[in-house]
C-alpha cells in the first residue's frame, strides 16, 4: 500500500497563498529548494488539483532551458518531468508532462491509488488534500512553515468533520528561520 503525503509551504497563520494567490513570501532558500527536488526526486506519484497543476506546468516543463537556469532548477525541471502525476479537474481536457487527468470522483481514485504497491504519493493541492483529509486518506503532514504572517488568503488546513491525530517524527530548520516539521497520522 502506498503512504500518501501533504506538504506544501505555508506562512505562520497558516497560508500557502497570501490574498491574491501571492507566493513572494514563500521563495525558499537554495538549501530549502533542494530539499524539496528531492522530496520531487523520491516521489512514486504525485497528485495535483487544476490550479497548481496550471501553476507548475506553466513553469517547470522548460525550466531547464531558460537563460540562466541554476543547477538546482534544472535538476528540480529535470525530475518534475519525469514524475508520474495525476492531475484532478473537471474544468480542463488535456495534460501533458507525464500526466493522467481524472475528472470524476477524486477520493475514490486516491482510494484507488493508495491500494496500489508503488512507491510514495505526494498531494500538494490544498483543496484535493482536503478532501483526502476528510476521507482520512493522509498518511503524512509536512508543513514548512515560512516565518511570515500574511493575514488571509488560501489556508493550508481545510474544515474537518473529525480531530486527525499526529505524532511529530521529524523537524529541521532551514536558513532563515524555516521550520519543517513532518507528522505522522495516528491510527
Amino acid at each position: 500500500m502506498r503512504k500518501l503525503t501533504y506538504g506544501m509551504n505555508l506562512s505562520v497563520d497558516g497560508y500557502i497563498a497570501a490574498p491574491g494567490d501571492d507566493l513572494g513570501w514563500s521563495v525558499p532558500s537554495d538549501e530549502l529548494f533542494q530539499w524539496w527536488s528531492d522530496r520531487v526526486g523520491a516521489t512514486g506519484l504525485a497528485l495535483y488539483g487544476r490550479r497548481l497543476w496550471e501553476m507548475m506546468s506553466s513553469h517547470w516543463p522548460t525550466a531547464d532551458q531558460q537563460p540562466g537556469a541554476t543547477p538546482a532548477e534544472i535538476e528540480f525541471a529535470r525530475r518534475w518531468r519525469d514524475m508520474p502525476k495525476v492531475v484532478f479537474s473537471s474544468t480542463i481536457d488535456k495534460v501533458d508532462w507525464n500526466s493522467r487527468l481524472v475528472t470524476g470522483d477524486a477520493v475514490t481514485e486516491i482510494t484507488r491509488l493508495k491500494a496500489e504497491d508503488d512507491g510514495p504519493m505526494d498531494v500538494s493541492s490544498p483543496t484535493l488534500a482536503g478532501a483526502a483529509m476528510r476521507a482520512g486518506l493522509i498518511d503524512e503532514y509536512v508543513l514548512v512553515t515560512v516565518p511570515v504572517l500574511v493575514g488571509g488568503g488560501k489556508p493550508f488546513f481545510t474544515a474537518l468533520d473529525n480531530w486527525v491525530n499526529l505524532d511529530l517524527v521529524e523537524t529541521r530548520t532551514f536558513p532563515g528561520g524555516v521550520m519543517m516539521t513532518r507528522y505522522e497520522t495516528r491510527r
